[in-house]
């Protein structure tokens, strides 16, 4: 099999690039470098420099002769998209369409798309573990271009029967992460124990995230790429809530040190509790997650600690 993947130089591109060359897969990466570095990829990976805007992309597919696209390459940061509407559209819309466009030019099979449990927004407390058909209720333009996407996928699947995969992950973390993103509250916080650092909690701690190691999803897009069962959306998650209390516990326990979070105040607009269901992966992709969070965060304080550690 031969896979494209945009923003492959990216966290989670970095961890799905080690699975498919596992699997034996014939594997290119296309990323711009804006935030992704070939430091995350392993020697001898094939890359290209690329932004998905370029109108060379044709080029690329026409050459590649792919049978499927992982398509993580975007603008990931929520403040961002709401600071500046234009940029997350060029980048997550007109990026993504250029992909599909190019795809379906060059007989690409499958559209692997990365999406977000952002598309949910604030869910009801009963509504919890979220579904994959739970009403969309987005909050930023972030999670509105990633909708806007999963859209398009719908309607090229159709149009011209291009198979697609929607995965939306849930809060992800681990090695090579930055600190922007949905999980980015561990980078932060690993970081930061790493280099001796106090680390702060807006809020009473008490808020929960499904923090999912990068690892797993990593193993969800494989599976995503060999199921029959495609044209459909899954949730990555634990379906597991963790408060960041707790997140802190098990960070003392990794660090071998007891941390003291400060408090600050709650910040507007952030989710109070946040789980998804991943019983609909489990059924179509055979996935579940492997990793527990003490194995996750000790992986991800680990390369943390090599990276700024005292």
């Amino acid at each position: 099999m031969k896979v494209l993947v945009t923003g492959g130089a990216g966290f989670i591109g970095s961890h799905l690039v080690r699975r498919l060359q596992a699997e034996q897969v014939d594997v290119t990466v296309l990323d711009n470098l804006s935030t992704g570095t070939l430091e995350h990829l392993p020697k001898g990976t094939k890359f290209i420099k690329m932004d998905i805007n370029a109108p060379e992309l044709d080029k690329v597919f026409e050459e590649g002769q792919f049978d499927a696209v992982v398509h993580l390459a975007g603008q990931i940061a929520v403040g961002v998209s709401m600071e500046d509407p234009v940029f997350d559209c060029q980048q997550n819309i007109l990026g993504s369409v250029h992909v599909m466009e190019a795809a379906r030019r060059n007989k690409v099979k499958r559209i692997i798309f990365s999406s977000t449990a952002a598309a949910y927004g604030d869910v009801a407390d009963s509504q919890l573990p979220v579904r994959e058909d739970e009403p969309l209720q987005v909050l930023s333009f972030y999670g509105l271009s990633k909708i806007g996407v999963e859209k398009y996928l719908e309607l090229y699947s159709r149009s011209f029967g291009l198979e697609y995969v929607i995965l939306r992950f849930a809060n992800v973390y681990g090695e090579r992460q930055g600190d922007s993103g949905e999980g980015g509250v561990i980078s932060i916080f690993t970081r930061r124990i790493a280099e001796g650092k106090d680390i702060t909690i807006f809020g009473d701690g008490h808020q929960t995230r499904d923090f999912v190691y990068a690892g797993d999803i990593a193993n969800g897009i494989y599976r995503a790429l060999k199921t029959p069962y495609a044209n459909t959306i899954y949730n990555l998650s634990t379906q597991t809530e963790t408060s960041l209390n707790t997140l802190v516990e098990v960070l003392s326990k990794v660090a071998g040190r007891k941390v003291h979070p400060l408090y600050g105040p709650a910040r507007p607009g952030d989710i109070y509790r946040s789980s998804l269901s991943n019983r609909k992966a489990e059924a179509g992709l055979l996935w579940r997650p492997e990793t527990s969070l003490e194995e996750g965060l000790k992986e991800t304080y680990r390369y943390f600690k090599d990276m700024y550690g005292k």
